[in-house]
């Protein structure tokens, strides 16, 4: 097998487990979302799992729930993403640090500065996850009375993207020439000054930081929206995805790697890792009865609230045991609710089977079963390119993540579909990506 069609591996880590009843299984840690202890140790472990990457999720906001649900949930307190990483960049040597950041609630200048210090605190490690905050109370929080509109968030995150990429790009590698005979810190002739001007984004520069290691942060995207697509294809160098089928997949592998083509970019530039809710048993019976016991300390009034959530209007009001009726149009994320409803329709589930379906692995594709049946899957889903790895959620920590790494890994690496060793020291060599030249300066 060529090692391009190895899989590649990240782990959600934000919630720590995406299941709502993962913090009450036996043996979890029920404050892991908030716990530096654990954190550390689940970086270890995964980097001993040789994982490419932890990626934290984030969101801006905690009433996104009636509070009978809401007091349900582990998410409610969480590490910023960009001051956990940087001090787990300290406990580890290889594993990728990939964080979220907005794109509609923050500052360009504030996103390249922080995520070029975390490439140069990790020695090459850091990713940034471009997001355009598809939860609307998050704009309470910024002086708004109400979410930015679908199409405006994408046009100002393209943007976004182009300032930031500006700004790492302020320095030519060899700036910094420090000649302490003549008292030269830097080279002039080496510095760009950006002076950036567009529709939503007035930006000087430079950046007051040297161009990271990596050239760039690895850039990061999860839209399933056309528009996300379309942005994925433009810019991401990785892609998370919520296929729950290999239809779907790959249609969406197909889609987004052919319009990077028709943009001149390689298709082995972007790499494809649908989420993965990942239950490890013995036998598959011990798997099932694994999930079944999970899904039986989610409340239902958590699932309907997760529901209401991700279709974004609020699914009480419907018949629950009644299918799903037609949902309104929404200015939240649309690919991911698009998904949901698909999969409603196909699979005939009621409003209330759903909702615990939600409420459990999010509705995302469930590989629950022994480390053969699980590898026997993702290797069927890289062979037939509906994905190039996976972004792996564990049931609950620490039990489900270490059943991952001590079952699953040496069952795939055996079959040679996963490395052994690191293939380099950066989240770049270790996911095969290049190096992005300096767009101002030649090499």
């Amino acid at each position: 097998m060529s090692t391009d069609r190895r899989l590649r591996l990240g782990a959600f880590m934000r919630p720590t487990s995406i299941h709502g009843g993962g913090w009450r299984f036996p043996g979890a840690w029920p404050d892991a979302n908030f716990n530096f202890a654990h954190y550390r140790q689940a970086a270890l472990t995964l980097e001993r799992g040789r994982f490419d990457a932890l990626f934290m999720a984030d969101h801006l906001a905690v009433l996104n729930m009636p509070i009978e649900a809401l007091k349900r949930s582990a998410t409610v307190t969480s590490f910023d993403p960009l001051t956990l990483l940087p001090a787990l960049a300290a406990v580890t040597s290889k594993l990728g640090l990939i964080a979220t950041a907005s794109t509609t609630y923050n500052e360009p200048y504030h996103v390249a500065r922080k995520f070029a210090a975390l490439d140069h605190i990790s020695g090459g490690r850091a990713g940034w996850n471009l997001v355009t905050s598809a939860n609307p109370h998050e704009a309470f929080n910024f002086s708004l009375e109400q979410h930015v509109e679908h199409g405006r968030r994408y046009a100002r995150a393209r943007e976004f993207f182009d300032v930031v990429t500006g700004l790492w790009d302020s320095w030519a590698d060899d700036a910094f020439v420090r000649d302490v005979e003549s008292g030269v810190y830097f080279d002039p002739e080496k510095l760009h000054v950006l002076s950036h001007k567009g529709p939503h984004f007035s930006v000087r520069g430079p950046l007051n930081i040297a161009r990271p290691i990596q050239g760039w942060p690895v850039i990061v995207q999860a839209g399933a929206s056309d528009a996300g697509r379309q942005i994925a294809a433009e810019t991401a160098e990785v892609v998370f995805t919520n296929a729950n089928n290999l239809r779907d997949a790959k249609a969406y592998y197909a889609d987004v790697k052919g319009r990077m083509v028709l943009l001149g970019r390689q298709r082995d530039h972007l790499k494809v890792l649908p989420a993965a809710f990942v239950v490890v048993g013995a036998t598959v019976e011990e798997a099932r009865r694994k999930k079944e016991q999970l899904d039986a300390l989610v409340d239902p009034a958590s699932g309907i609230a997760s529901l209401s959530v991700r279709l974004g209007t609020d699914a009480s009001l419907f018949d629950l045991d009644g299918p799903l009726p037609a949902i309104p149009e929404t200015n939240d994320g649309k690919g991911s609710r698009q998904a949901l409803v698909d999969m409603a329709r196909e699979r005939n589930m009621t409003v209330r089977q759903l909702a615990q379906c939600v409420g459990g692995s999010y509705g995302l594709l469930e590989l629950i079963g022994t480390p053969q049946s699980i590898a026997d899957e993702m290797e069927r889903w890289l062979m037939e390119e509906g994905a190039d790895g996976f972004n792996v959620m564990f049931p609950y920590l620490p039990g489900g993540m270490d059943d991952f790494v001590d079952l699953v890994v040496p069952e795939l690496q055996r079959r040679g579909l996963f490395r052994t060793e690191y293939e380099g020291t950066t989240l770049r060599e270790n996911l095969g990506l290049p190096r992005p030249p300096n767009q101002f300066f030649a090499a």
